[in-house]
């Protein structure tokens, strides 16, 4: 297999829809293990329109090239309350496969 499967998780803010499901935001990314690139994201944001929306902001970004990109991307077009809590989801993500890039060098 070519890709990796990734999580980041933040705390989300309350009086969320998807707060009454998850008492966190996770963000999923299928990632290129060659050259870092999210091929497939998701989240579980409360509506399907939400979840493809955050799909489309981050699918094609080389985390390679860092998260400030697709972070202030999510940050500029993401206007709703979890905005704070998806980029902090994006960071940890971003962590996660650092530490994984780290241990399969």
């Amino acid at each position: 297999m070519n890709t990796v499967f990734i999580a980041g998780h933040a705390r989300l803010p309350s009086g969320m829809a998807a707060k009454s499901m998850y008492e966190t935001l996770t963000i999923t990314a299928e990632i290129d293990k060659k050259y870092g690139v999210i091929v497939a994201a998701n989240c579980t944001l409360a509506t399907e329109h939400g979840r493809h929306f955050v799909h489309h902001l981050l699918r094609g970004h080389s985390l390679q090239d860092g998260v400030e990109t697709p972070a202030r991307i999510m940050k500029e077009h993401y206007l709703g309350k979890a905005g704070n809590a998806l980029v902090s989801a994006l960071n940890d993500l971003y962590k996660q496969y650092e530490h994984y890039r780290e241990s399969h060098e």
